[in-house]
């Protein structure tokens, strides 16, 4: 069974051009999720503790993945970015809070994932940063099929 760890906050600073999510209530060893753009690559940083993914996704690939996001009962994560060797899993869920699952996989005996959920106001704060509405013109929480 997966155990997402909800970020419920999110700050932007602007002297990095980055985007910090984390858990309000927590510490600094507690889940954290940073973003950066990067030319054509975003960056992201998902850690727990001393514990770190990082990943560099295509940024229109993101983008077409989070504006292809549907909401479907049963599946956790309807779209991913990457590799076969690291991927960021994507799942947009009822209640509007974004699903993201980081993992590097070492072969066919294992992976390791960072299994992350945004709430809906963080997701929000996220599509609005990464600018998603001029990428597909249309609010991607409404492509419930």
């Amino acid at each position: 069974m997966r155990n997402f760890q909800t970020l419920d906050e999110a700050k932007v600073d602007s002297a990095s051009e980055s985007m910090e999510m984390f858990l309000s209530a927590a510490d600094d060893d507690e889940p954290r999720l940073a973003i950066r753009r990067e030319g054509a690559y975003v960056t992201l940083s998902a850690s727990y503790g001393p514990l770190e993914i990082a990943m560099r996704p295509r940024y229109e690939e993101l983008m077409r993945a989070i504006a292809r996001l549907t909401i479907v009962d049963g599946l956790m994560t309807t779209r991913q970015v990457g590799t076969s060797h690291a991927y960021l899993a994507l799942g947009l869920h009822n209640d509007g809070s974004l699903l993201m699952r980081l993992t590097i996989v070492a072969d066919a005996t294992g992976h390791l994932s960072i299994n992350l959920r945004l709430t809906d106001a963080v997701r929000q704060q996220l599509y609005q940063w990464l600018n998603v509405a001029a990428y597909n013109g249309r609010d991607v929480r409404d492509t419930q099929t």
